[in-house]
Formats: structure tokens, C-alpha cells, sequence
């Protein structure tokens, strides 16, 4: 008798459970851009020497957008893994390393092509909004709006922490958005580039 997973799960944890595979670790690039090279990626490198030691074959991701966003990055992150004999799975089960089937393949890279596109699209969209917010004269830059919160943005991130880090600690001392919550992530990255 099956028995049905909780619905709160995320899709990887319930795939995981229901093919029977026991999640022994977690591994992410929580400063790092979808789009950034395989190789700058401390998360992926990290992984990289847990599963080389331990005898991990099954590398487990949300879907193929989570693991890279760019195609050329995709396929390189692949070809690492394959290399060391271990599959790439998604939480819908499709095997991103297996290279014998052809039509696979080229459905792995259209697949990372459209969430290429999809990412290019949704940051035009955004450019183009924040554009028209500032002719419209919306929005005044963080270091102008918030020095103080951009100066302990800055100084948490001179500490080493994440934007997520860096994000909490700001909350915990009362910095917070307008509407009382706590920064974006890329909210913190603007006051840091600012």
C-alpha cells in the first residue's frame, strides 16, 4: 500500500521520497547568479567533493532552471557530473545526464534554452519598469533614501554573509521596507553595488 506524501513538500523532497532515495545533503550558490559560470559556484564545488567521497550516484534539483540558467552553463555543470558517474535528476525524474538518448539531449537543452530566454525576458521587463518608474519620479536610490541601512548592508557583507544574512540581520535592527518586511535579496544587492 502507498501511502500519499504531505502536499507541503517541496517537489524534489516528495520525488525523492516516492522513488525511494534518501536526501543526505544540501548544496546551494545562495550569492551566486543562475547564470554565473559552473566554476564560480562554491556550492557546486562543495558538492562536487561530497559526492566524489561518499558514493553518492544521484544528484537531486528542483528542475532544470534551479540548476543553471544559462544553456552553455547547464551543459557544463552536466558534463562534470557525468564525468564522475553521477546522474543529474530532476524532481519530475528526467535524467539530465543521459547522453545515449539523443532526443533527451536536445530536450535538456531546449528546456535550458527557454529558461535562458525566460530569465533574459522577465530582466528586460523589470529594467523597462523600474525605467519608467524613475521618469515617472518614483523611487529614489537606496544610498539616497536609506544611507544608514546601505552602510550596515555594506558592512554585514564586508563580514562575509549572504544576502539572505545579511537581509535577517538587517530586519533583526529595525531595518526594514516600507511596508515593514524584511529586504529582498536583491534588494541587499543593490545597496551593496550602490
Amino acid at each position: 500500500m502507498q501511502v500519499p506524501l504531505p502536499a507541503g513538500l517541496p517537489a524534489h523532497e516528495r520525488f525523492a521520497k516516492s522513488a525511494g532515495y534518501e536526501l543526505v545533503d544540501w548544496y546551494n550558490d545562495p550569492a551566486v547568479k543562475g547564470d554565473d559560470p559552473i566554476e564560480n559556484r562554491p556550492g557546486f564545488a562543495a558538492l562536487l567533493d561530497r559526492v566524489g567521497n561518499n558514493g553518492v550516484r544521484i544528484v537531486l534539483v528542483e528542475d532544470v532552471t534551479r540548476f543553471a540558467r544559462k544553456v552553455v552553463t547547464q551543459e557544463l555543470g552536466v558534463i562534470s557530473l557525468n564525468r564522475r558517474g553521477i546522474r543529474l535528476m530532476t524532481s519530475h525524474g528526467d535524467d539530465l545526464t543521459e547522453t545515449d538518448d539523443e532526443g533527451r539531449v536536445i530536450m535538456r537543452q531546449i528546456a535550458g534554452s527557454f529558461a535562458e530566454y525566460e530569465k533574459r525576458r522577465l530582466v528586460r521587463k523589470l529594467r523597462e519598469a523600474r525605467e519608467r518608474l524613475n521618469k515617472l519620479g518614483g523611487r529614489k536610490p537606496y544610498a539616497e533614501s536609506r544611507p544608514d541601512t546601505v552602510a550596515r548592508a555594506k558592512e554585514l557583507h564586508g563580514k562575509g554573509l549572504t544576502y539572505r544574512k545579511i537581509s535577517e540581520k538587517l530586519a533583526e535592527q529595525g531595518h526594514v521596507t516600507g511596508r515593514g518586511k524584511p529586504y529582498a535579496k536583491s534588494a541587499v544587492q543593490k545597496m551593496i553595488n550602490s
